[in-house]
Parts: C-alpha cells; structure tokens; sequence
C-alpha cells in the first residue's frame, strides 16, 4: 500500500517542541512551519518558543512565515511547493488556509477541545475556560482542518480529567499528551490515507468560546472565593498571571488557595482587603464566602496587612454567557 510520508508540522509554542521531541513516528518529520521571535512577540503568543535551531539540529527544514496567517503570496507559494502529504497543527492558534490545506494528499490535522465536546465550546482558551467554569472533564479531538473554525471532522477522541488543581500549565500538558497518544495511535492509518473522519453533530447547534487577552486577567474582587481561585489557576503559567493593583502599583497572582469557608473574625472587612501576611510573606485576602490564600505573586508594591486591592479605574470585562451560565455561546 502507498505510503503519504512527507510529513510537516504547524506550531511555534513549547507545546509544539515537546511534541517533536516525544512523539515517535515510523517517518521523520521533515518540515516545520512556524514564526520568528518578533512576530512571537507581535501577536503576544503564550509560552512562545523559537524551534528553528531545535528544529534544525534534528535535520527538520524550518520555514518561518511572512503572515502568522500564512495568507502572504509568498507563504503560499513556499508551503504549496513542499508538496506535503500530511500534517499536524500544534500549537499554531491561527486558521490553515484553504489554499494550503488543498494542496496535501492527506490533509493537515489539528486538535481541539472542550468540556461538552465539539460541537459544543469550539472556539479560543477552552482549556483556561474549562478551569473558569469549574469544569471535571476535558475531550481533545483530532480532527481534519478545514478553512472554518474548529468545525472539520474528527477522526478520534481522548477525554481526560480538569482535576482541582490543574492549573493553565498543567492542562497545556494533559492536552499534548492526549495529542501525542491520538497522533501515533492513527499514524498507520494516516500515511496510507486509509482512514475515516465523522462529521461532528450537526443537530446541535456549534457554541463558541470568545478569546481571552492579557487584559482579561484583571481580578474581579467581588466574585465569590471559589470562582478566584479557579481564576487564578485557569490564567496563571505560561500566561500573563491575574493581577490587581495596590496604589499605582501592578500585583500579579500566580498561585492561590482556598484557605478556608470560615472568616476568623474578619467577615466585617471588604472583599479584596489583606487581613494576615505571614512570615514567609504568603497572605490572606478576604472575600466572599472565605479567604483566599495567596502563595506565588510578583509586584514591586509592599503587602501588608490592611492592604486593599483594586482595579486601578480599569475595567473588568464582562463575558456574556449562555443559558447554562457558561461562556460558549452561538455566534
């Protein structure tokens, strides 16, 4: 049986580079489409990495694009004469054109996933939504890109547990493994183009998550203590961290704990105040429905008891939800 083995990937994050480095394939993986640090910086990738040298030294040709959309004359010409067979989308965030993906035998494969499964939760940051939400399980589909978004057909699933101290990190590394373990369980299939794909439900209606920026970290002090800590764990690292301001001064949270339902005698102070720094310089933030434990932040302010957090006149974005009281919504 014919063999499709010109095998190429789409990434430019630390996700992408583990990949390549574990994942093991009968072929090599003989190019790799990606951007350079500057254009990593412009469009403000999380956990950016620059995989040319790494690339390279592994004998894989590197090909860093004009457009991070690919849609530049230049970058369709190049990628259209690689003649790739087969494809994996990792760590890309960017649609594939339509001109790109015509032009390979197999066709180019990505992953996307969500708590409720695709249709449901297409979209941007389901796996920092899925922490928001309280979400218990994620599903990660490979799927076959076509020009829309997230809304080719799947040729196979992994679910995986949203455990309660999963964090941005640790959900980016659950999500790549789920990739890995999905890509070599169907590479057989794949570069011998004998495979099915299924359409996803097309009795329910697709719902989409809105894309999160560095500004959508912003601490809402008024939310309830649970909601806080889930917030901080779904936008800490690789992310930018939720932040706050004390005086003029910025304060980003990377790791934070419910303390504790009970308030030790300090119900009568305003939500987002400090009540207890300890000796290690760990604190204690009142809130609603308890205190939040803050362990791992970085600000050039000093924190001390009687402290209180605001949002220095910015404003806290507001993201409509649906009738669940989730973020995905219909377009």
């Amino acid at each position: 049986m014919k063999q499709y083995n010109n095998i190429a990937f789409f990434g430019c994050k630390a996700t992408t580079r583990f990949l390549l480095e574990n994942l093991h394939l009968p072929f090599p993986i003989k190019h790799l489409i990606t951007i350079d640090p500057a254009k990593g910086e412009k469009f403000q990738v999380a956990d950016y990495c620059d995989l040319k040298a790494f690339a390279e030294a592994k004998g894989i040709e590197v090909y860093q694009a004009r457009y991070y959309s690919l849609k530049h004359n230049e970058d369709l010409q190049h990628i259209q004469e690689l003649k790739i067979d087969l494809a994996f989308v990792m760590g890309w965030q960017r649609l594939i054109p339509g001109d790109i993906l015509s032009s390979m035998t197999v066709g180019a494969f990505g992953m996307h996933g969500s708590s409720m499964n695709l249709p449901l939760g297409r979209g941007r940051s389901p796996m920092n939504w899925s922490i928001i939400e309280g979400r218990k399980a994620f599903y990660t589909n490979l799927f076959k890109y076509d020009p829309g978004v997230d809304s080719g057909d799947v040729m196979d699933t992994f679910k995986f547990e949203v455990g309660a101290r999963d964090t941005a990190e640790t959900m980016h590394y659950k999500n790549t493994l789920a990739m890995k373990y999905l890509i070599e369980r169907n590479i057989a299939r794949l570069v011998t183009n004998d495979f099915q794909v299924y359409p996803q439900d097309d009795t329910i209606t697709p719902t989409y998550y809105p894309k999160r920026t560095p500004a959508d970290s912003l601490i809402n002090w008024t939310q309830e203590v649970f909601a806080l800590e889930r917030f901080v764990r779904a936008v800490t690292r690789p992310f930018n961290g939720a932040f706050t301001f004390v005086g003029e001064e910025k304060l980003s949270i990377f790791a934070a704990q419910v303390f504790d339902i009970h308030d030790f005698g300090y119900q009568q102070i305003k939500p987002g105040t400090v009540v207890a720094v300890f000796d290690n310089g760990k604190f204690l933030v009142r809130c609603y429905g308890g205190l939040l434990l803050v362990s791992d932040f970085e600000t050039q302010a000093i924190i001390q008891k009687g402290t209180i957090f605001h949002n220095n006149d910015l404003e806290i974005k507001i993201f409509p939800r649906n009738g669940l009281g989730f973020f995905d919504v219909e377009e």
